[in-house]
């Protein structure tokens, strides 16, 4: 006969060995994936990448326990090119994709001061495209999206037609819509988005998207998930709760900063349109504020996973789809001392913040400067999605975890950007590239070019082409060879082109 002490050291027995397979199971599970993507970012944005106005404590302690990159890129100085690239793995131009949705000449329209009509942007990302959330998919992860797309005009380019099963608020808009006022519509419900329901007044769309990933960790916390949250924050329009726009409007008072020169509207190419003027620094009390709460929602999800004991096992990753908004509409931003901003292929337009964090995976306190861009996240994601994951010659990108550990292979790896636009904050057609510690900006209006030494010259102040002509030569040839092989359509003269 079992006495109840020997029924008790039974139960425990069983208990302790149900625990221990618990235990094996979750460290074979696969992990789990975030990716947060933010809307116009810009690379000093973040007080861990020096912003001493904006209040970020929990990506500034996501970086701290991560894996923080000062020298990551947006595919484009644009955003739907980057989203299209980091669901690729390719470079915009291989996607079609190479401008937003539907871009600045929809339909051939060109401004007078625009020499050229520029090559047509796709209007969407093929449903022909292999994307990251398809291949996670397949691996057996549970799928979800929520925020901005982006992609696509029609419903049969969105989400659920890329490889995601849930699709909360992710449609054609590139922000929120239904703008009304500081308090509705917008980024306050009624949000006029056919993709997610409308609430009471007050509500907040960064906190109801979160709200919305929130539930699916909950749901899903049993199973790998890969999910995908694209924030509409910090894009225009600028529209904040009010009380923490009032602790910024405090904040700005207090400032012992020079606001006198908040904005310079003084250069050549700013005559063109009366909204063109560059902002000297970051005292916007509205962005500031949509800079916080976004970060407070970022960690709202970090604190669900620590709940739920998910954290040691998902991978997160956080970044930008382009540099700063600050020469156009509004300039809520500053990106000092990079140069240019958000549709300018000077460093403040394309280089984005970007961590990840992946507790016991990657090395806390870690501050790399591996040129990394928006590409490389399809192969790094695949990678951990499917260790025998080999990535085919389309794709551009590269498994930034391996690089990290080749660094001098890698630390001169060639990027390439192709723009062959005219953007709204006044940026126009070129296209780049860098190889190590050397960019090359080619302007195709005049077919000249800039070269700068990034290791001397953040700010891109000294084009140092006429003293480098040699290095000037070959990746200018490099470039351009690219630019020919991968783009099928090349520019027209505007008739109406009044300079």
């Amino acid at each position: 006969m079992m006495t109840v002490t020997n029924k008790l050291l039974v139960l425990l027995l069983i208990l302790t060995l149900h625990a221990e397979v618990l235990n094996a199971q979750q460290n074979s599970r696969q992990p789990n994936i975030i990716v947060i993507l933010a809307d116009d970012l810009g690379w000093k944005d973040l007080g861990c990448y020096g912003s001493s106005f904006y209040e970020t404590p929990n990506l500034d302690n996501l970086a701290a326990s991560g894996i923080k990159f000062t020298q990551a890129y947006a595919a484009s100085p644009v955003c739907s090119p980057t989203r299209a690239s980091i669901l690729t793995g390719k470079y915009p131009t291989k996607t079609g994709v190479t401008d937003w949705i539907k871009g600045r000449q929809e339909y051939g329209k060109a401004r007078s001061f625009e020499k050229f009509i520029t090559p047509a942007t796709a209007y969407q990302l093929s449903l022909d495209e292999n994307t990251i959330s398809e291949y996670a998919l397949a691996n057996g992860y549970t799928t979800f999206f929520a925020g901005k797309w982006h992609l696509g005009e029609e419903e049969k380019y969105w989400p659920q037609a890329h490889g995601y099963l849930t699709n909360i608020g992710g449609w054609s808009a590139g922000s929120p819509t239904g703008r009304k006022n500081d308090t509705t519509g917008g980024f306050f419900t009624p949000y006029k988005n056919p993709r997610l329901t409308d609430r009471p007044a007050g509500e907040y769309l960064t906190d109801r998207l979160t709200n919305e990933c929130l539930k699916f960790i909950e749901q899903k916390k049993d199973a790998p998930f890969f999910l995908f949250y694209s924030l509409y924050a910090v894009h225009n329009p600028m529209q904040a709760p009010a009380d923490l726009i009032n602790k910024y409007k405090l904040k700005m008072k207090s400032s012992t900063s020079d606001t006198a020169g908040r904005f310079d509207n003084s250069e050549a190419w700013m005559r063109f349109e009366p909204g063109w003027k560059k902002r000297l620094i970051q005292d916007n009390p509205v962005y500031a504020a949509m800079v916080e709460n976004m970060d407070w929602n970022i960690g709202r999800m970090i604190s669900k996973l620590e709940e739920l004991q998910l954290l040691e096992n998902t991978l997160i990753v956080f970044t930008s789809d382009n540099g700063g908004l600050s020469t156009a509409e509004g300039s809520p931003t500053s990106n000092i001392p990079l140069r240019g901003g958000k549709g300018w292929l000077y460093e403040g337009g394309i280089r984005v913040p970007l961590i990840l964090h992946w507790k016991g995976k990657a090395e806390a306190a870690t501050v790399s400067d591996l040129p990394v861009h928006s590409a490389d996240i399809f192969p790094t994601l695949a990678g951990i999605v499917n260790k025998n994951y080999k990535k085919t010659d389309d794709i551009d990108g590269d498994n930034i975890f391996q690089m990290i550990t080749e660094y001098h292979r890698y630390k001169d790896r060639v990027i390439i950007w192709d723009y062959p636009h005219y953007s709204n904050q006044g940026g126009k057609p070129g296209a780049a590239i860098r190889q190590g510690k050397f960019k090359l900006i080619y302007k195709f209006e005049d077919n000249s070019t800039e070269l700068f030494n990034l290791d001397t010259d953040i700010s891109e102040q000294n084009n140092i082409a006429a003293d480098y002509k040699v290095k000037n030569r070959t990746l200018r040839k490099k470039l351009l060879q690219w630019v020919k092989q991968h783009r099928k359509d090349g520019f027209k003269l505007n008739s109406n082109y009044r300079p």
